[in-house]
């Protein structure tokens, strides 16, 4: 039999979480097997210019489109009704938008698909069809038939911070995402910008990495950020290079 050793928490790049070490008896350590309870692997996708497919044309479908334009994503929405914010896009050009039901051509060249529509068994006809042409699909609402899934995210221009329960708990996850809101306001956003920006003046300024990593988290722990909460940009920027 094989006993289960609760471990401490294991750090990986960017993510921290519990794990659980199995180790047969009488072989010693040097067999242990690392394993988590991670179910998705956390990625952000660069979907710039790429087809994406979100079929439905309620409230919930608008919300999804919003989004993917945002990200400036190439969308087709297919549904015989669709709201007016998403008739309004169409006329403007932003999006594509074909006014019949569902078809499996439409999924042709998409890299990312998005069923909410309110007929189940559409949905879980594109749910099929997607998973065998190995392309991404999320069907809202429904866990069971996603490949991926749309976490909660505060927004702060280029910093992004993401929340996920894997699907169990969505209530808990924009509660989460709430109280990141108020924690981190939109000064981040220009907090991140002054960083990229420093960032290739550090790289140029040192050539060894632990006095390039110095720098960086000197401006990281510097008082920019609290300077760009009081309203003095001019200030937060000239602090940074003397941070560097």
């Amino acid at each position: 039999m094989t006993p289960e050793i609760e471990s401490g928490d294991f750090k990986s790049p960017g993510i921290l979480f519990r794990t659980r070490w199995h180790i047969e008896r009488g072989r010693g350590t040097n067999n242990q097997q690392l394993t988590t309870t991670m179910l998705y692997y956390p990625i952000n996708l660069d979907i710039r210019g790429r087809k994406c497919l979100v079929v439905g044309g309620g409230e919930v479908a608008e919300r999804k489109v919003g989004v993917l334009h945002a990200c400036e994503a190439s969308v087709r929405v297919v549904s015989p009704r669709s709201t007016e914010r998403l008739r309004e896009l169409a006329r403007q050009g932003r999006i594509e938008l074909i006014a019949r039901g569902f078809a499996a051509e439409d999924l042709s060249g998409a890299v990312l698909v998005i069923a909410a529509t309110d007929d189940a068994a559409v949905n879980e006809q594109i749910y099929r069809l997607a998973e065998e042409a190995g392309i991404l699909v999320n069907v809202v609402d429904s866990p069971d038939m996603c490949n991926f899934i749309v976490p909660a995210t505060v927004t702060r221009g280029n910093l992004q911070i993401s929340v996920s329960t894997g699907g169990k708990s969505p209530a808990l996850a924009k509660r989460i995402r709430r109280e990141l809101e108020s924690q981190y306001g939109y000064e981040y956003e220009e907090f991140v910008e002054i960083l990229g920006e420093m960032r290739d003046k550090v790289k140029a300024k040192y050539t060894n990495q632990k006095d390039r990593e110095a720098a960086f988290n000197r401006l990281v722990e510097s008082d920019v950020l609290q300077l760009l909460t009081a309203g003095e940009t001019e200030r937060a920027r000239e602090r940074a290079l003397e941070c560097i």
